[in-house]
C-alpha cells in the first residue's frame, strides 16, 4: 500500500474522515477532492509530511473529476445526499466518476451505495441509489459496491440527531417505531473500504451489503439512546396515518422529514439474507453499545460521571 495514491471523492465528510484515517495510517497518499477543499484541512495532521493533498472538484463537474483522480491508483465514490437533487448526486455524479476512472486506466474504484438501492424502489432516494450503482456498473464493471446500513459514529447525523431530540424534549414521537435497522460502525466501513482497495483483485466487480452486529427497531433504538444518556421521556409511537400526515406536512417535532424519506421507512434497513458482509472482508462488526456511549456523554444531565448503559436491546 505504500505509496499508492487514493482519491476521495468527498473525502472530508463523515465517512470520508475515517476512509481517509485508515488510508494514512495504512501508509497511503490520499488525495481529498471536494468543492471546498478547505473544510477538509482537519485532516492534514492525520498524515505525514506530504501524505495528504486537497483538491477542488465537483462531482457534477466530470473535467474537475478527471483532474482529481489523475494518476490516482484507486478512486473512493463518497458523495451521496439525503435530500435535493439525487439524479445529479447519486447517478450523472457517480457515472462521471466511473467514466473518469475508466479512462484513466485506475485500477480500482470503491463505490458507497446504500442498502436499499433499488431501481424500482417506491423511494426516490432509493431509485436514485439503484440506478446510480447500474451507471457505475456499465461504465467500470470492476467496481467495488458497498452498501451500508445506517453508519453510526461520533460526528454521525442519525445517532446524535435523536440524542438530541431526547435531551431537549420530555415527549418524543418515532414514526415507524416497527421499522428495523442494522446500525454499522464508521469505522468498520471505512476499514472495508481500505481492505477493498489495498487489495481489488480479491473484491473487484462485487457488492457487499454491511450492517453491524445488532438489528434493533426504531422504537428500540429510541429507548436505548434515551438509557445511554440517562433519560426518561415519554416515547409516543406515532401510528402510520398520523406519519404520513406529518410527512405532508414535512417538519417531526425536533426534525425535518420530508415524504420521500417517510417512504424509505416503510422497509427494513438490513443486511439481505445470504448477502456478503463485513465478514467478506474480515472484520468482526462492533456493536453500537461498545461506542456510541462514549460520545453520548455529552447528552447526560451528568456528563462523564452518569451511568452509561451497559448493552443495547
Amino acid at each position: 500500500m505504500t505509496d499508492r495514491l487514493v482519491t476521495l471523492i468527498g473525502g472530508g465528510g463523515f465517512l470520508g474522515r475515517y476512509v481517509a484515517q485508515s488510508l494514512l495510517q495504512a501508509g497511503v497518499r490520499v488525495r481529498v477532492a471536494q468543492r471546498d477543499p478547505r473544510a477538509a484541512f482537519f485532516l492534514k495532521p492525520l498524515g505525514g509530511l506530504g501524505q495528504t493533498q486537497f483538491v477542488a472538484a465537483d462531482i457534477s463537474r466530470p473535467d474537475t473529476i478527471a483532474q482529481a483522480i489523475a494518476g490516482a491508483d484507486a478512486v473512493v465514490n463518497l458523495v451521496g445526499v439525503l435530500a435535493g437533487d439525487f439524479q445529479r448526486y447519486h447517478v450523472d455524479g457517480a457515472q462521471a466518476v466511473a467514466r473518469a476512472c475508466a479512462q484513466a486506466g485506475t485500477r480500482a474504484l470503491v463505490h458507497v451505495s446504500a442498502i436499499g438501492a433499488d431501481s424500482a424502489s417506491a423511494s426516490a432516494y432509493g431509485r436514485s441509489k439503484g440506478d446510480g450503482e447500474a451507471a457505475v456498473r456499465a461504465a467500470f464493471p470492476a467496481a467495488t459496491i458497498l452498501r451500508p446500513s445506517i453508519v453510526f459514529g461520533r460526528e454521525d447525523q442519525f445517532v446524535n440527531r435523536f440524542a438530541g431530540m431526547i435531551q431537549s424534549s420530555p415527549v418524543v414521537p418515532v414514526l415507524r417505531a416497527p421499522v428495523k435497522f442494522q446500525p454499522v460502525f464508521v469505522g468498520d466501513v471505512a476499514a472495508a473500504i481500505t481492505r477493498a482497495v489495498s487489495e481489488p483483485d480479491a473484491f473487484a466487480g462485487r457488492t457487499y451489503d454491511v450492517g453491524g452486529p445488532d438489528i434493533i427497531t426504531m422504537g428500540a433504538l429510541i429507548r436505548w439512546i434515551a438509557a445511554a444518556i440517562g433519560r426518561s421521556p415519554t416515547i409516543l409511537e406515532l401510528p402510520d396515518m398520523a406519519g404520513a400526515i406529518i410527512a405532508k406536512l414535512g417538519f417531526l417535532p425536533g426534525a425535518p422529514i420530508s415524504q420521500d424519506q417517510w417512504q424509505m421507512l416503510q422497509t427494513d434497513n438490513v443486511v439481505a439474507p445470504g448477502a456478503q458482509g463485513l465478514a467478506a472482508f474480515g472484520i468482526t462488526p462492533t456493536p453500537m453499545a461498545a461506542i456510541a456511549p462514549d460520545w453520548l456523554v455529552r447528552y447526560r444531565k451528568a456528563g462523564r460521571f452518569g451511568r452509561r448503559a451497559a448493552s443495547i436491546a
